[in-house]
């Protein structure tokens, strides 16, 4: 049996999940999952956001030793929940048995611009300045990040559903971006084995995000051609299959990824980022 942790994005929390955990047992079907909610989201939404990704890695291991869910884990994460697997690997490789990052930008590998495209900020900021509904909200967040129209419908009304219950304070909303814009990498990967999943139609955060991360750490990759931001929920079955796929040769070898390893901003390497910084 293998221990599972599902670690979510921005403003999200375990029940935005859906129902991937279910399509993920049954192509893993050994696979004993925990999807535990980053401080200020879900269950923990009236908690305050820390400012720094590790912190956030950190409360989520006390967590789940308080419940008693003990390593060794492997992490399957995306986005901002991508950051706190990457800050948890690196800082405790030995409970970290392997990572699957999804979707997930990253210092100092990927420039602001691609980290979140330019076209998404005038929508961004005039919710953030001027408030919206819960609908509004929803809404947004549902067209920037899938690009699965059959099930909008059914996904809006259970995500509005989800912030009416556990609302996500405008405050933690801008301290966990802050936290993710600030989080910064270093050039060597984490020791545990990795699988980064990239999606190509990604309206939220560029592609090129996902390659580089990939060339960069020489990590086993994958590609979705259609699928959004939030490739669990447009597309769990092909998740799961390259997971799959991935756990029977752990040895990192994936598909070629042609995507260069120059930094953001072209700067060259500098033994200086070989180390984390928060």
């Amino acid at each position: 049996m293998s221990r599972w942790i599902f670690l979510r994005g921005l403003t999200r929390e375990r029940r935005h999940w859906g129902r991937f955990p279910e399509t993920f047992r049954r192509e893993i079907p050994d696979s004993e999952i925990h999807a535990p909610d980053l401080p200020g989201n879900g269950t923990r939404h009236r908690e305050e956001s820390p400012l720094r990704v590790g912190e956030m890695a950190e409360s989520v291991r006390a967590g789940l030793r308080a419940d008693g869910v003990a390593p060794p884990y492997r992490l399957l994460a995306m986005s901002l929940g991508a950051m706190v697997a990457t800050a948890w690997a690196l800082r405790h490789p030995a409970e970290i048995s392997g990572c699957v990052l999804i979707n997930t930008s990253l210092r100092p590998f990927s420039p602001f611009y691609r980290r979140l495209r330019p076209q998404n900020y005038p929508r961004l900021l005039r919710l953030a300045l001027f408030g919206g509904s819960d609908e509004a909200w929803e809404e947004t967040i549902l067209a920037l990040t899938s690009r699965r129209d059959p099930a909008s419908a059914e996904v809006l009304r259970e995500w509005i559903a989800l912030r009416h219950e556990h609302p996500v304070s405008t405050r933690n909303a801008l301290r966990q971006l802050r936290a993710a814009a600030c989080y910064r990498a270093p050039l060597t990967p984490p020791e545990p084995p990795l699988l980064v999943l990239g999606s190509r139609q990604d309206a939220l955060v560029d592609a090129a995000c996902s390659r580089r991360l990939a060339s960069c750490w020489r990590t086993a990759f994958a590609e979705h051609p259609w699928a959004g931001h939030d490739l669990p929920l447009d597309d769990g079955a092909w998740v799961a299959r390259q997971v799959k796929r991935w756990l029977q040769d752990e040895s990192g070898d994936g598909e070629e990824t042609t995507a260069s390893c120059a930094l953001a901003g072209g700067s060259p390497p500098s033994a200086a980022l070989d180390q984390p910084v928060e």
